[in-house]
């Protein structure tokens, strides 16, 4: 016998007194056995190094930097891309190049915003000027409908408290102001740099969204194939399930809430209120956001028809019932679909918990990120069902996989 045939049958013989000196129940085998411990160990190490990287974080200084520079625009782009990219592969099916159909969608953008500008602009302008002419009218009437509600006694007295805090409130002015100027300079510094940041998001979003759309279909090949042949499967699942679940929200949501901002138009216009298409353009925008969007939405629409009169106020709330009611049950049923199956609940919760971390920007990427962390479970809750019907499903039975949860 060659030593080499000596030493596998050495090392095969060593293993063999391993695995009855430790042998493995079912249970080991089905929470993953000496991988398990193997992969607590590298757990372990990852702790570690956070830990040391932590002390020493000054490193990624600028790596921060950079990664708070090219966020926002990738953000705004992928929200762009999810929304044009069905147009380009349309566009694809009927034998237009790639680069040739993002081409013509940019040319039809530009094109829309520039009529936009040329129609809309003016109209606003004037609803704003206008505003501005009848704003001192306003606040007479609101004043008017302040002396009229003091009248009464029960109000009088937390009028008189108000009026104390106020009082009190403009004697604190002063030095409130004085506190507010002495940090003017870095709070100029602050103001312009924010309005650098938008101005640099406005200025490389058109390109970030060129190479999204023209090559953004090769990422999910080029990282499927970086990852090891036998995980490529479920790693392509992962990446079809995703985008399904944020492109189905992004363009739902958007589409959605450009029709209510016609439908609020439509309706301000026939009952009459003023400026109908400033108050619509804002429902439009803040609807993105549901459930807290409307709530948005309605307030400064309320408050111009409170001080037009109380019949308007109640012709509102008809034109609002109604665009709620054509929205819920006929709109969002039909564009949003159930694609994303989460409880209205969940929203309200995912939408404080967001907004309480992260602000404005929270809010409005709470869901979609909610939705690939939903995908992600749903998907390891899936491996987890096979992996007990293969070690218990002879026991007490299977559990039932849907079709959806197979592997394409």
């Amino acid at each position: 016998m060659s030593n080499e045939e000596q030493l596998k049958q050495d090392n095969h013989s060593k293993k063999r007194k391993l695995n009855l000196s430790f042998p493995e129940s079912r249970f080991m085998k089905f929470i993953g056995g000496k991988d398990l411990a193997f992969a607590l160990l590298i757990l372990i190490f990852i702790g570690c190094a956070i830990f040391i990287f932590d002390q020493v974080s000054y490193i990624f200084k600028p790596f921060i930097i950079v990664f708070n520079t090219i966020i926002a625009p990738i953000i705004v782009s992928i929200i762009l891309y999810y929304l044009f990219n069905p147009l380009v592969n349309l566009m694809e099916r009927y034998n237009i190049s790639r680069l040739w159909g993002v081409i013509i969608l940019f040319l039809v953008i530009v094109g829309v915003i520039a009529l936009a500008i040329n129609l809309l602009i003016p109209v606003i302008g004037a609803q704003f000027k206008s505003f501005g002419n009848n704003f001192p009218y306003y606040v007479d009437k609101v004043n008017k409908f302040i002396d009229s509600v003091t009248k009464y006694s029960l109000i009088s007295n937390f009028y008189v408290q108000i009026q104390d805090q106020l009082d009190s409130l403009a004697k604190k002015l002063p030095s409130m102001v004085s506190d507010y100027f002495n940090g003017f300079g870095s709070k100029v510094k602050n103001f312009a740099e924010a309005l650098v940041n938008v101005g640099v998001v406005i200025a490389t979003t058109p390109f970030v969204l060129f190479f999204m759309l023209k090559d953004g279909h090769r990422f999910k090949e080029f990282s499927t194939n970086l990852m090891p042949p036998k995980f490529r499967k479920d790693f392509h699942d992962l990446l079809d399930k995703m985008s399904i679940q944020v492109g189905s929200y992004i363009q739902g949501q958007i589409i959605v809430s450009f029709c209510i901002g016609i439908l609020l138009f439509i309706g301000y216009s026939i009952i009459g209120l003023d400026y109908s298409l400033i108050l619509a353009s804002i429902a439009a925008v803040t609807s993105v956001v549901p459930y807290i969007g409307p709530t948005i939405a309605i307030s400064p629409a309320i408050i111009i028809a409170l001080i037009t009169s109380p019949f308007m106020l109640l012709k509102l709330v008809i034109v609002w019932t109604a665009v709620q009611f054509i929205e819920g049950h006929f709109i969002s049923p039909n564009i949003m679909g159930k694609t994303l199956k989460i409880h209205p609940l969940t929203i309200i919760f995912i939408l404080l918990s967001a907004g309480n971390l992260l602000g404005i920007v929270g809010v409005i990427l709470g869901i979609p990120a909610y939705a690939i962390l939903k995908v992600l479970v749903s998907h390891l809750y899936t491996m987890y069902k096979r992996r007990y019907n293969k070690y218990y499903g002879d026991d007490a039975g299977e559990y039932e996989i849907t079709s959806d949860e197979e592997i394409r």
